[in-house]
């Protein structure tokens, strides 16, 4: 990319936010809120597509992550202002929400908390409370993940100090092998041939360079959130919402998305046979705009 997309606004308590804009400025609005890491340049790798989709998709960098501030101590509820004030300065009085891995709790909060915004909501390959399923939580993840999380469990500075050394290793690894990003997770092949495309590369470089640019804070502040109460009731969700999970994904397991499906009212679900955690940027975008977009199930 000769320039990196960047817009910023603040949020009601001063901070900085950053967003990028995808898609067509005359589509349906649509937030995406990226995973753990992520950051606002994960987008469709084929904006030829989201257009022909109808689609303005905005994304946004998360508290931390990127060009956005940090907001030490906050909680996956804690995104539900920073959407507001995103929708807000874009003018959108109606929009959808969509978010992946960890991006997927936050989904929930916003479809959750501002129903009278949210057109429908996509939740794909989320994870669920932690509380909510115990010792079940890390059945069947990678070790790494497993790993990674009690770190979480420990505390801010032993996590603070891993995902460092994590993320510069990541960088290193990106920088001659994109598909190569999570590192000595065992991933099923979807994964690994998804992970593996070009275009997806390209995606790859760029989001691993900014992810962290201003520290990993925003990672470390996922992980706690993620280990601790959510700060709002997922069975309190009323608008439309569709819930993804793969059955081979060992970053999220199948549990997660189980526990989803049976505790959001009205879910429309899919499971993936044979996927992982990664979408098919094709096939899947399709199914995943039409129910964004117009509400249609094509799965």
């Amino acid at each position: 990319m000769a320039q990196t997309p960047l817009e910023t606004i603040r949020t009601p308590d001063g901070r900085q936010l950053a967003y990028a804009e995808w898609g067509t400025p005359e589509g349906f609005p649509t937030i995406s809120i990226h995973g753990t890491p992520g950051c606002r340049l994960g987008r469709h790798p084929n904006q030829d597509l989201v257009k022909e989709a109808g689609m303005r998709v905005i994304t946004f960098d998360r508290a931390g992550y990127g060009r956005s501030d940090r907001n030490p101590g906050r909680r996956v509820v804690d995104v539900v202002p920073d959407v507001r004030a995103l929708a807000d300065a874009l003018e959108f009085d109606k929009f959808a929400i969509v978010g992946g891995s960890g991006g997927g709790p936050h989904t929930l909060a916003v479809a959750a908390l501002m129903p009278e915004r949210i057109t429908r909501a996509a939740c794909i390959v989320g994870i669920a409370p932690h509380e909510a399923l115990g010792d079940d939580w890390t059945r069947g993840m990678d070790p790494m993940n497993v790993k990674e999380f009690g770190w979480a469990l420990e505390g801010e500075e032993l996590l603070a100090k891993e995902l460092t050394r994590e993320s510069a290793e990541m960088c290193e690894r990106v920088e001659v092998d994109p598909s190569t990003v999570l590192g000595d997770f065992v991933l099923p092949e979807s994964d690994r041939k998804i992970l593996s495309r070009q275009d997806v590369a390209q995606i790859i470089r760029e989001t691993t360079n900014e992810q962290n640019v201003n520290g990993v804070w925003g990672w470390v502040d996922d992980d706690l959130a993620f280990t601790k109460p959510w700060g709002f009731d997922p069975s309190t969700v009323r608008v439309p919402i569709a819930i993804w999970w793969g059955a081979e994904d060992v970053l999220v397991p199948p549990q997660h998305g189980e526990w989803l499906a049976a505790n959001v009212p009205g879910a429309v679900t899919r499971v993936i046979e044979g996927g992982g955690h990664q979408s098919n940027p094709d096939s899947d975008f399709r199914l995943l705009s039409d129910w964004l977009r117009d509400g249609v199930v094509n799965w």
